[in-house]
């Protein structure tokens, strides 16, 4: 268990507002209920030709969405049920977390450089009256989760009152063809972390943003929180390039950063948001680096599920996706469930959620983790 030694944030930071839109549909409510009963969203590509792949589905929004939009959309929808003002918009800051690869440039063949993910943040930011610093993120699966702990951090120290936080991955052909050519896809169509017989993860589409405060800043306009974001951390194993440390060494050092940062022993918490992609190394590493941080007694017992089994893995929206499901969790009192016909792994002894599961849920906390090495941890609470 890791020991606790370091004190709370100095000022507490809240989420104030949540908007997504997934393949599970568009709003919260809808990615509710999709997480809850572990319906996934997966279906046959339509979006470009994939007669040529191994793998042919993906969790996707029906036609040609355009990022941009959906990312103007959930922003706003965020700030209206923040209910900030104009005024309150002018030195908040926007941190994005995208893609620079030219791959998310060109959806539909042709190069639309507004697409790459410098670009998109700073039309994004201009378009919804967010006047502040910007910030882009692109470190590719921990993006969003990083984007997340950097706002926290700065809100924690005083240095700002609140930030908006966004995400957005939309299924295009270039990245799908290079994951399915390293044979990353599952080639059954399913995402089924932690299970026996699990091929690979499926990829998502995603639009999210957030909105974080200091707590005082919230509740001195009126505003009743959404849940606190209690600790959070970042670390790095530098083993591979591309594989986790088998031992989950960066992932436990993250958890136990998060935890410190929100004062929780181990005990303490309810579910774990795992990453759980539904690849063989990537989840057996995670099961041992949870275990690392939390002792094989509290991560035998609790709760563990990955939502990517529902509304698949939305790379680097994935951190911002997976934080939303998680504060749905503790306000709804209800277990995320791990889809994909869950049969038990020996080399993943965790406690997965496979069926609708209600529980009261006081601290959750979700991990992510990236090529190179990258891990994140959240702790969310009421």
């Amino acid at each position: 268990m890791p020991e606790l030694l370091a004190a709370p944030a100095a000022r507490p930071v809240v989420v104030t507002a949540i908007d997504a839109v997934t393949a599970c549909g568009r709003g919260t409510a809808a990615l509710a209920e999709a997480v809850f009963t572990g319906a996934d969203s997966f279906s046959e590509v339509d979006r470009f030709d994939v007669s040529a792949r191994r793998t042919t589905r993906a969790a996707q929004l029906p036609g040609t969405p355009d990022l941009a939009a959906e990312l103007r959309a959930v922003v706003r929808g965020a700030i209206t049920a923040a209910g900030l003002t104009d005024e309150q918009l002018v030195d908040t800051p926007l941190m994005f977390a995208g893609t620079p690869d030219r791959a998310a440039a060109r959806p539909g063949g042709a190069e639309r450089p507004e697409l790459r993910a410098g670009a998109l943040a700073a039309a994004l930011a201009a378009d919804t009256g967010l006047n502040g610093v910007l910030r882009t993120y692109t470190t590719a699966c921990v993006a969003a989760s990083t984007a997340v702990a950097d706002a926290a951090a700065l809100i924690s120290t005083g240095r700002l009152d609140r930030v908006v936080v966004a995400a957005g991955y939309f299924l295009e052909a270039d990245r799908f063809t290079l994951f399915d050519s390293a044979r990353a896809l599952a080639a059954d169509g399913r995402l089924r972390p932690f299970s026996t017989g699990r091929q690979g993860m499926v990829l998502g589409d995603a639009a999210v943003a957030v909105v974080l405060e200091a707590e005082p800043a919230a509740t001195g306009r009126g505003r009743e929180p959404l849940a606190r974001l209690a600790g959070w951390g970042r670390a790095g194993d530098a083993y591979h390039v591309s594989q986790p440390h088998p031992e989950g060494l960066g992932l436990a050092r993250a958890v136990g950063a998060a935890l410190r940062r929100a004062a929780l022993a181990a005990e303490e918490l309810d579910y774990v948001n795992a990453h759980g992609t539904g690849t063989t190394a990537s989840d057996t590493a995670e099961s041992a680096g949870l275990h690392r941080a939390l002792g094989a007694q509290v991560a035998a017992r609790v709760p563990v599920s990955s939502s990517k089994s529902v509304h698949g893995h939305c790379l680097e929206a994935s951190g911002l996706v997976e934080l939303a499901v998680s504060v749905l969790a503790l306000n709804e009192g209800r277990l995320p469930v791990n889809g994909g016909d869950y049969l038990p792994d020996p080399d993943c002894p965790l406690t997965v959620v496979d069926r609708p599961l209600s529980a009261p849920l006081r601290h959750v906390l979700s991990v992510n983790s990236a090529f190179g090495g990258a891990n994140t941890a959240l702790v969310v609470s009421r």
